[in-house]
């Protein structure tokens, strides 16, 4: 064949953008806000084999879910088991792609004639997939079973024919039917968009070119990664650190790895991590390993878009049984507490010789709040599930950036204040930066915010889960450790109670939920801040002036 070096590019590029028109046509379809404010989803393409080719926007934590996905139904089924037009549903946290039952993928073989050579991939979040509590997630859970709907690679379409018997038990099973089956039919209808648009290659270019153009985008992506690994310094790294709790009172967890990078190769082994939790805390291999490609994807080349050539040089080793490797029947539906802990110790280990990629500990939570109720104009019942923004690290240059999502959440919106009290028993009374003491520095951390939700519906019922409750956002260089995240309930007498995690707490009519998240760990030591900036801080809301005094040296006057 002869080679057209153009038209390969041309192509490559056109893989590329398969994912962004499909992460387009998710948005545009998807009925639950979740999904089309809050981008908790992920599209992409793998070749026939399973190796990612491209991914859109969306979660980081979804880094490995898409392609080990299609690795696993490969697993399932014997090519002529595959046919064109089917369509295959999984959420099962235990094998390729998965996370939570909540996160639920829809995967779409495509076919040129009789031949497999690519599969269109789509795993969202939807609102409800049924399970003993409203919105499928708990911190009271001990076994998978209490979480919700579970599918392990069946087929959803069956050569072009729907399976009227799955969609029934879907909707038999989940509180919300109507949003459920319409956001199972958006990600059918966003994988579809990329098989269209893969099958239209073909038709322009050959199937031939269009294989190749796979296999060179595959090795871009392997050889610009492996030109930055080789400008990282070699050596052995370690750092563990903890997950505070299970839900059930357990804990604390210790997180541990050691990081080995060579000149062309980075193994990061977990060994030595706690054993799984009774509670819901656990992750699965699988979420380990999107975890550690974040993180790994942060450290090389991030400019380039993510392939499966990315991470050929990337080891990660954790037996079985672990928080972090949570064997069946494990409860996983909090998996995000594991999930960032391992980034979060895997960041921390090469922190101290990646200064300018890796700034000081972040607020690491999720800090995934579902408030659920009936509407007080309709009666209905509404629930309610977002991440929340929280404060970076300094670095070694500049202060943390402020009210971003954590780590593994990428892409992430949070849900606009507006829709929140259209849609939901709820009114926003408060967001803004607060001043909590923590993240003090030569460059302070970026701040956490505070967010209250005054409950307008006859009663609420809260469920939230945080990391860094107790623990706080690790510091470098002799910088202050940053603040907690946690939510508060503000009841009608005047009392407060406090969670780092909870589940359906009951809220009445016009009583608060009040949610704290964290501030960044600082870098450097805070007396080395120029006056001016630290003037600034206490002029703006960041430190209160007696902050200033005690962490600053600063002098009033």
């Amino acid at each position: 064949m002869t080679t057209n070096v153009f038209t390969l590019e041309i192509i490559k590029d056109s893989l590329v953008a398969v994912g962004e028109e499909m992460f387009n046509a998710m948005l545009r379809t998807s009925m639950s806000p979740i999904i089309y404010e809050g981008t908790d989803f992920a599209v992409g393409a793998t070749d026939a084999r399973g190796n990612l080719l491209a991914q859109g926007n969306g979660v980081a934590a979804f880094l490995a879910a898409l392609d080990t996905a299609v690795v696993s139904t490969l697993d399932h089924y014997a090519l002529d088991e595959i046919r064109p037009g089917d369509v295959f549903i999984t959420n099962t946290p235990y094998e390729g792609g998965g996370t939570h039952l909540s996160d639920v993928a829809i995967l779409i073989p495509v076919f040129h004639e009789a031949t497999l050579i690519a599969w269109t991939v789509n795993k969202a979040h939807w609102t409800e997939v049924g399970g003993a509590q409203p919105g499928s997630v708990s911190s009271s859970s001990t076994d998978i079973y209490q979480e919700g709907l579970r599918f392990t690679f069946i087929k959803l379409y069956e050569e072009g024919r729907i399976n009227q018997a799955i969609v029934r038990i879907i909707r038999d099973n989940v509180r919300l039917p109507d949003s459920t089956i319409g956001d199972m039919h958006a990600g059918v209808a966003a994988a579809r968009v990329g098989e269209k648009r893969i099958l239209e290659l073909v038709a322009k270019y050959g199937v031939a070119m269009v294989l190749q153009a796979m296999e060179e985008l595959l090795d871009y992506g392997e050889k610009m990664t492996r030109a930055a690994l080789s400008t990282i310094p070699s050596g052995i790294y370690e750092a563990e650190d903890i997950i505070e709790d299970d839900g059930l009172g357990n804990g604390p967890f210790p997180v541990k790895v050691k990081v080995t990078i060579t000149g062309d190769r980075l193994i990061a082994d977990f060994t030595g991590s706690a054993a799984q939790a009774p509670g819901p805390v656990n992750t699965t291999y699988a979420g380990l390993l999107t975890g550690s490609r974040c993180l790994f994807k942060a450290i090389t080349d991030p400019g380039i878009p993510a392939n499966g050539g990315c991470f050929r040089m990337l080891e990660v080793i954790c037996p079985p049984g672990t928080v972090l490797t949570a064997n069946e029947p494990a409860p996983v539906s909090m998996n995000f507490q594991a999930r960032n802990a391992a980034v979060d110790v895997l960041w921390k280990a090469l922190a101290p010789i990646l200064p300018q990629r890796l700034p000081a500990g972040h607020q690491q939570s999720v800090c995934a709040t579902f408030i659920s109720g009936k509407h007080p104009d309709t009666g209905d019942l509404f629930v309610i599930g977002e991440p929340l923004v929280g404060g970076w690290g300094a670095c070694h240059d500049a202060d943390g950036d402020a009210g971003q999502f954590c780590s593994s959440n990428g892409e992430t919106y949070n849900i606009p204040c507006e829709l929140f009290e259209a849609r939901y028993g709820l009114q926003v009374a408060q967001y803004a930066f607060h001043d909590q003491d923590g993240g003090a520095g030569r460059y302070r951390g970026g701040k956490g915010v505070v967010l209250d939700y005054r409950v307008t519906a006859e009663r609420a019922f809260l469920t939230y889960a945080a990391a860094r409750t107790s623990s706080r956002p690790w510091s470098l260089s002799g910088g202050q450790e940053g603040s907690n995240n946690y939510a508060e309930v503000h009841r009608h007498d005047g009392s407060v109670d406090r969670f780092g995690m909870c589940t359906t707490v009951p809220v009445e009519r016009d009583e608060v939920i009040r949610i704290y998240t964290a501030t960044g760990g600082g870098y450097g030591d805070p007396r080395d801040r120029p006056r001016a900036l630290v003037e600034k801080d206490i002029k703006n809301g960041f430190v209160t002036t007696e902050q200033a005094v005690a962490h600053y040296g600063y002098r009033p006057g």
